[in-house]
């Protein structure tokens, strides 16, 4: 159950590394193909507002892989949960003010790497 949870862990957080890295470095490219439903001219307008987001993904990031690198059971499974449910918030509160295909791409991993946690 451990590496299970460890490679949910993983994967949200390459996840958000991804996210990380087309909100500040590729928003006007990679954002445009991502938010097509965004005017084009918004995409400079927003860059910054963009790249603050794409800043606290990256703390996301660093807590999740933190969390793999805990050598303490204890401590690692509470950081690990902290930041999973940071993201399934997110997740959620994405879906409820954005679209609803966030919950599934943000916050459904997430709650699959709690769940994983809590039954290891």
């Amino acid at each position: 159950m451990e590496l299970a949870s460890n490679l949910v862990i993983g994967l949200v957080a390459a996840l958000h590394l991804y996210f990380l890295w087309f909100e500040m470095f590729a928003w006007e490219t990679t954002g445009r193909k991502i938010f097509r439903q965004m005017p084009a001219e918004l995409f400079p307008k927003t860059k910054a507002l963009a790249a603050n987001q794409g800043l606290y993904n990256g703390f996301l990031v660093a807590g999740l892989i933190w969390s793999l690198l805990i050598s303490d059971p204890l401590w690692a499974d509470n950081v690990a949960l902290f930041f999973l449910s940071c993201v399934l918030v997110a997740g959620i509160y994405g879906a409820i003010t954005a679209s609803k295909k966030i919950f599934f791409v943000q916050g459904l991993p997430a709650l699959v790497g709690i769940l994983l946690v809590l039954l290891g």
